[in-house]
């Protein structure tokens, strides 16, 4: 079991009072630039802040929780696979958050621990960079986790879609992202992992593509191959390290517009550090201090 400590959180074990820790739980988590990006932020702005990574399993996140609770940490952010687990352990939920029934961002409020999802503004910003006009287009997502919530919940915002396949392994949690795409009033599809002619067909007839999956993250080779994607498809990986993950490299292949994952990141991360600061977001700044890890993706 992982113990976070007080003295962890800081290399100053007595802080004075200006100063204030934050976190990101997940497992894996090695990966993680959010330390990066938010210390840079952080900085920049003159804040005695810190902020760094912990690795915390399934079995190991209510202790978890309560151990930040128990140091009073100031916030924290939430990756894979916690998202929706999550929201059962907080004291209360954004109106995001509760719509999605996942939680990327927690906010220490007065002692209540309480839950965003800056996931939905971190998805949507960058499809929307891409596309204006929602009117028919044909949507596949890859997963069913609290990304898949995150953009389900984003798109319903859109009028005029015409379909959102689905694709998860898991039939429980693929049904119940049925049931909320269902509830917001979108056309949701669900799909066989295992059946590739069928995903060739969905891929092909796609205008946006959306991987929500880890698949990527340790090198994973991607179920979508370049010949399943259109050349006027837009893909969008939210794996963001390794950056060019198989399935960039496969939409590169097929010569249609990509999204990277970082941009998911930063736009994410830009919102947590407004609710957790109440200023306005250093975003250059963070983007450098990402940008800078990996070089400016090809």
């Amino acid at each position: 079991m992982s113990i976070i400590r007080k003295d962890s959180l800081s290399p100053n074990k007595a802080r004075d009072k200006t100063s204030k820790a934050f976190c990101i739980i997940g497992n894996p988590i090695e990966h993680s630039l959010s330390p990066i990006m938010q210390n840079a932020a952080f900085r920049y702005m003159n804040l005695n802040y810190s902020y760094i990574a912990f690795k915390v399993t399934d079995e190991e996140l209510e202790d978890a929780v309560e151990s930040l609770r128990k140091i009073n940490i100031a916030g924290f952010n939430v990756t894979i696979p916690h998202k929706v687990q999550i929201v059962k352990l907080l004291d209360k939920l954004s109106d995001e958050a509760i719509l999605a029934g996942s939680v990327n961002t927690v906010n220490n409020e007065g002692g209540l621990l309480i839950g965003y999802n800056t996931d939905i503004d971190g998805l949507m910003q960058p499809i929307e960079k891409r596309i204006s006009n929602f009117n028919g287009i044909k949507i596949l997502i890859l997963g069913a986790g609290g990304s898949c919530r995150a953009a389900l919940v984003g798109l319903a915002r859109k009028k005029g879609i015409e379909s959102i396949n689905i694709i998860n392994r898991n039939k429980d949690r693929l049904m119940e992202v049925l049931i909320l795409g269902k509830r917001l009033g979108l056309n949701c599809i669900p799909n066989d992992y295992e059946n590739r002619a069928r995903l060739s067909e969905i891929c092909l007839s796609s205008n946006l593509i959306i991987n929500t999956t880890s698949i990527g993250l340790r090198g994973e080779k991607s179920p979508i191959k370049s010949d399943f994607i259109h050349s006027n498809t837009i893909v969008f990986d939210i794996v963001y390290r390794p950056v060019n993950t198989d399935l960039i490299e496969n939409a590169k292949k097929a010569g249609c517009k990509i999204i990277f994952g970082y941009e998911m990141l930063l736009t994410q991360g830009y919102r947590a550090f407004e609710i957790w600061t109440g200023l306005q977001a250093p975003k250059e700044i963070m983007k450098q201090a990402l940008i800078g890890t990996f070089g400016d993706p090809k």
